[in-house]
């Protein structure tokens, strides 16, 4: 399917209302399994790429490049929507109108931009600080006109919770909102009460909430939160933290018993095939070994 198709699909699902539950992939073998599950949509995490790619914590360390590269080879692998973490935008709002154009030909659905300080940090880290409010509407600005198809959306994430308190991070929020944001993001609500604040002062607005397990923001369901209002009800690294215990599960038996079977804590070769859709590549070079050889033209 062809990526501006996706992009007004996922748009429409939006616009029908009820919160969608958004799964988080460090790489392409995450975006098939998220895909394979049935989920609706997936998220191209930063701190998980930076986690998984460069084993190192979310301190702002990934280009644009690598982002993009990485956007490009989920985007290769599944039709979900895909809502990409680009950070800062890595720079000021002509960096940002460059990023924008660059991922969404990688293949984005929505591209996530925050006002925090470069190089950034994970939202529930401490230490974190946003730039001035003039500097990141610039930034939102700069990416919806940035933008060649009408139905990729602007994600526009605010730190500012931590630094200036809940109330200035919702009209931060709201002049995103003016500045042709599609969907606002309030990181990092620290209780109940906060987060049932955020979709009732931000009404009409799609509305994400960001759940990270071990975080700073409770854990609430996920029909609360439909009910409270949110659009996008995001686990950006849930998968990655499911991957790592099966890393340290897998390798710790290993170690202790020298050997390992299909019986392990392990998928089985057939699963881990059938994830990589082995068998659609098999028929393909079938179809291919086949194909009778064209003759070459006359002299």
């Amino acid at each position: 399917m062809l990526t501006h198709e996706i992009n007004r699909r996922f748009r429409q699902r939006l616009a029908r209302g009820g919160a969608l539950l958004l799964p988080g992939a460090a790489d392409a073998l995450a975006a098939r399994v998220i895909t394979d599950q049935g989920f609706e949509a997936l998220y191209l995490s930063g701190a998980g790429l930076t986690n998984a790619y460069l084993g190192m914590p979310d301190l702002g360390f990934l280009s644009l490049s690598e982002i993009a590269q990485h956007t490009a080879a989920i985007r290769n692998v599944t039709d979900l929507p895909m809502v990409v973490d680009a950070d800062t935008g890595f720079g000021n709002a002509l960096n940002v109108r460059h990023t924008v154009r660059t991922l969404e030909r990688a293949g984005a659905s929505a591209i996530q931009l925050e006002d925090q300080v470069s190089p950034k940090r994970c939202g529930h880290f401490a230490g974190k600080d946003v730039v001035d409010l003039a500097e990141a509407r610039s930034r939102i600005k700069a990416a919806v006109d940035a933008r060649q198809d009408g139905n990729l959306m602007i994600l526009a994430r605010t730190d500012a919770r931590a630094t200036q308190g809940l109330d200035a991070a919702i009209e931060r929020a709201q002049a995103f909102i003016e500045d042709g944001a599609d969907i606002t993001f309030v990181e990092a609500p620290e209780s109940l009460a906060e987060i049932r604040e955020i979709p009732r002062r931000l009404a009409g607005m799609p509305q994400l909430v960001n759940l990270v397990v071990g975080g700073r923001t409770p854990v609430v369901d996920l029909a609360d939160l439909d009910a409270m209002g949110f659009a996008l009800v995001l686990y950006a690294n849930v998968a990655l933290q499911g991957a790592l215990w099966g890393l340290q599960n897998a390798l710790t038996r290993l170690k202790a018993d020298g050997r390992m079977d299909e019986t392990g804590p392990v998928a089985s070769f057939a699963v881990r095939q059938r994830a990589v859709e082995k068998d659609h590549y098999d028929r393909l070079e079938q179809h291919y070994a086949a194909a009778p050889r064209r003759q070459p033209p006359d002299p």
